[in-house]
This record gives C-alpha cells, structure tokens and sequence, in this order.
C-alpha cells in the first residue's frame, strides 16, 4: 500500500477510469476530473470515497483544474501525482477536408488542457517531489498523412522531454505514456485487436512505482 494520491485527467471513461481502478487496488487514492459527473459519483461509488473524490470540472479552463487540485490536496493531505490524460480526436481528417473548429477544440484538450494540468499541478508535486504522467500516442512518434490529431500528440512528447527537464531540478519526474490504438470510447465502434485501457492503466502504474533512483521518461506500447 503505498499511500500516495493520484489526479487524474479524463477519469470518466478510457485509460483514465482503468488507471482509477488499477491505482486503487495498488493502494493509491484517486481524485477523478472530468466533466461528467454523475460518471465520477458512480466510480466513487465504486472505488469508495475513502479511496477516490469526484472532482466535475473542464480541462481547458485552468482555474477548474487548480480548484480540483486545492480541494484533492486539502482532502488527502497531498498530490504526489497526476495524470494529464483528457484528450479527443477528430471526425474529419486532413488539412484540406478538415474541420476549423474541430483544430480548435482538440487544441484547447489535447495541448492547453495538458498544460493547465501541469500548470495546476506543478506547485504541489513540487512539495512530494511529485510526478506527472501524460497520455501521448504511437501518433506522436511517426509521420501520418495530414494528421492534425497526431501533431497534437507530438506536442505532447516534446513538451513532456522538455518538462522531465524542468521537473529534474526539484526530483521530480515526468513520463509520456504513448499507447497505439486503445479500445476506448474514443472510437465509434469496438476495436477487439487494439490495446485494452487497462493494460495502459498498468503502464502508468509501472512509471509512477519506478524505483526512487529510476525515471521512466516514456513508455511505449503497441497492439499485438
């Protein structure tokens, strides 16, 4: 049991509900942001609200997510992680076919709501010389024609490189978390072969229970 507190980004659904769960069972509490709400009060329900805390916010207004951050830290005692996961994609693909408004609301998720979560976050894990995950993508590794939703996933590994840096200074640690396709709600239909959110949840375990000397700066996982 380890004691530790956990904030975690797109909890209601995906990666984020299965990290919830997984981190729970490994003795973590969880504080849960997302906007639907009544989804977070049914997981407590779950997780028990020793355990977890339904903290109903958006990620792209910043001072929701320090709001969410101060009331985990004032309920538990102490943020000694979280996870910038909440993300979207896109219904249209490409430059020219796509959508203008699409870009900008996968814009405010996928590259400000990371940053706000870090922003929030950074001046508590500075005191538990915390550690802050964030989901990237296979799609941020490699070229895929006219992916505008890939671009916002190689922001997010050359923003958390350069953020493991930053975090160095004080001890702590930053990991990219970066899974290929993942059955999640993300996609409108089932997608048996992909990987499953709970084997990411367990990648996101592994890097946050490294050793005290280890800082896992991304791991890396594909479908079989």
């Amino acid at each position: 049991m380890t004691g530790k507190t956990l904030f975690i980004t797109g909890a209601s659904s995906g990666i984020g509900e299965a990290t919830a769960r997984l981190a729970v069972a490994r003795g973590w509490r969880v504080g849960l942001f997302a906007r639907r709400e009544d989804r977070l009060r049914a997981l407590v329900a779950e997780l028990g609200e020793d355990n977890a805390l339904a903290l109903a916010g958006d990620v792209t207004q910043l001072a929701d997510q320090q709001a969410a951050l101060a009331r985990m830290a004032q309920t538990f005692g102490a943020v000694h992680a979280a996870f910038a996961n909440a993300g979207r994609g896109l219904d249209a693909p490409g430059t020219e076919g796509g959508d203008a408004d699409e870009w900008q609301d996968l814009i405010r998720i996928n590259i400000l709501g990371l940053l706000f979560t870090a922003k929030a976050a950074l001046p508590l894990l500075r005191e538990t010389q915390g550690h802050l995950l964030m989901t990237g993508s296979a799609a941020g590794r490699i070229h895929l024609k006219g992916s505008v939703y890939g671009a916002s996933k190689w922001f997010v590994h050359g923003y958390g490189g350069n953020l493991a840096e930053e975090m160095r200074d004080w001890g702590g640690r930053c990991t990219v978390i970066a899974p290929g396709m993942v059955d999640t709600e993300f996609f409108d239909e089932a997608k048996p072969k992909a990987i499953r959110p709970d084997e990411v949840a367990q990648a996101a375990l592994y890097a946050l229970e490294a050793g005290d000397h280890a800082a896992v700066r991304e791991v890396f996982l594909m479908p079989r």
